[in-house]
């Protein structure tokens, strides 16, 4: 599926994500109204993710708690068409820790997304309802388009305020999707809007069913390439976006990228704080894919930053890369370990008017 001239609801929105739980060295003073509290919730195909948040007086929001576990919702999926019975208990026992942490931190306005395992499913409708009678939980089955909005507005402040515009890509287990957001005439440094975007039918999940994932030979990874460059193909306005890409950087979303900028960066173990915001030069990515083809599944297995619940989905996630990077060659990747969590909250406070609200009271305060 492919679109084009899609307004982005919240465009480069910066916040500081990366703050975790800490609080502030000078406490509020006590007649200061607590600010509400937000929750996101992304069940997708392999992940379960949550993250809860409170707005600050910056334009952004400080993260007090999150979580995130791989379930494999889609395990399966594209043989049988179906959610699998244990794949629907990790995902159900997950959501329970979800439901729990939203509780103990009074959250209170929340929007919770399931995205491709349950749009494919013939038992989603089902699973959402096991859900709900277990947990309590309401999640909401997105579409493809709003699945790429959000990904927009969560990853668009990670973009280069020099560049003309970006590729952001987010791979995820069922599905991947590929938004060209282009920066307007005249605008700021975030006036960033979506030109084009495509929501191809893969992702590592998928993949690494239909190709394998714990041996991968060059053939293999070339097939699993050879797919999504066909798919590709479907991206609307590619030529222009082609005859641009020498004022555009790519952006990258999904534990791919993250583990790819790990790997890159030698850590002794995966660290968000130095991966989100990671710059990569073309052939740095280049060299790492290279080494992770290169890697038994063993290796990949015992490496810190991959490890063995993604060292079979690794390869399948590095072969979208490399079609994506096929179809549109540019020097740099901006790593952003931030996506459809982050878009949520964003466009759930600006609805809000938070940031304009506390603009105005400072203002107030001022006169």
């Amino acid at each position: 599926m492919s679109h084009s001239a899609v307004t982005l609801a919240a465009p480069g929105v910066s916040f500081p994500v990366a703050r975790g739980a800490a609080t502030s060295a000078c406490p509020e003073p006590p007649v200061r109204p607590q600010p509400a509290t937000y929750a996101a919730l992304d069940l997708g195909t392999n992940n379960c993710r949550l993250l809860v948040a409170r707005p600050d007086r910056d334009g952004g929001f400080r993260v007090v708690d999150s979580f995130s576990r791989i379930v494999r919702l889609g395990e399966g999926l594209a043989h049988s068409g179906r959610l699998s019975g244990s794949a629907i208990d990790r995902a159900v026992s997950a959501l329970a820790v979800c439901r729990d942490k939203m509780e103990a931190r009074g959250v209170s306005r929340s929007r919770l997304i399931a995205t491709e395992a349950c749009r494919q499913a013939d038992n989603g409708e089902a699973f959402l309802e096991r859900v709900r009678r277990d947990t309590g939980l309401e999640l909401e089955i997105i579409d493809r388009a709003t699945e790429a909005r959000l990904a927009a507005a969560g990853c668009a402040s990670l973009a280069d305020p020099a560049a003309g515009g970006v590729i952001l890509f987010d791979i995820g287990g069922g599905s991947s999707e590929v938004v060209w957001l282009e920066r307007r005439r005249g605008g700021g440094a975030g006036n960033l809007a979506m030109r084009a975007w495509v929501s191809l039918p893969v992702g590592v999940v998928t993949l690494a069913e239909r190709y394998g994932g714990v041996k991968v030979s060059t053939e293999v990874f070339e097939d699993m390439v050879g797919e999504v460059e066909r798919l590709l193909e479907a991206f609307p306005e590619r030529e222009t976006l082609s005859a641009s890409l020498s004022d555009i950087h790519l952006l990258g979303t999904s534990g791919t990228v993250t583990t790819i900028a790990g790997v890159h960066l030698g850590l002794p173990r995966y660290e968000r704080r130095l991966v989100d915001g990671q710059w990569m030069a073309s052939t740095d990515v280049t060299r790492v894919v290279e080494s992770l083809r290169e890697m038994s599944y063993d290796q990949r297995c015992q490496n810190p930053c991959i490890g063995p619940d993604r060292a079979d989905l690794v390869l399948a996630g590095c072969a979208v890369l490399e079609a994506i990077r096929r179809a549109f060659p540019v020097a740099r990747l901006r790593v952003a370990d931030r996506g459809l969590r982050e878009g949520i909250l964003v466009e759930m406070m600006r609805a809000d008017g938070v940031w304009r609200r506390r603009g105005a009271r400072r203002r107030g305060r001022r006169g």
